[in-house]
């Protein structure tokens, strides 16, 4: 099993990822992400947070959300990452119901999305 991601914690990185206007949408998640700034952190690994708002649903189902965006970024994300890049996984309804491949299959194509856009703007 890959390790785990390091994780955004502060509120402070998760509205720095969504200044960045940098995002996919997917019928399960939205994918944010930005580029860190590589001369302040030495660390060079993807950092990746996990949100769910109430729109989602009540805590059981915000929490089984979190638990599947967890998951993702195990197997898909951490693989497929760009180094110095932080992410932001935002849980959609759908979530819930969606089975697991179609979700992976959804980050996958977020992925490949925002790394595009990012290439781009650079």
């Amino acid at each position: 099993m890959p390790p785990r991601p390091a994780r955004l914690k502060r509120r402070s990185d998760f509205l720095r990822v969504a200044a960045a206007r940098n995002k996919a949408v997917t019928p399960g998640l939205v994918l944010q992400a930005t580029k860190r700034d590589s001369a302040k952190s030495g660390d060079s690994a993807c950092r990746v947070g996990f949100t769910a708002s109430r729109k989602v649903g009540n805590a059981v189902a915000r929490n089984r959300a979190r638990r599947r965006l967890r998951a993702l970024a195990t197997e898909v994300l951490v693989p497929m990452a760009a180094p110095h890049m932080d992410y932001v996984m935002i849980a959609r309804r759908a979530m819930l119901t969606r089975p697991f491949d179609a979700l992976r299959h959804d980050l996958t194509t977020a992925l490949e999305r925002v790394h595009r856009t990012s290439r781009e703007r650079a």
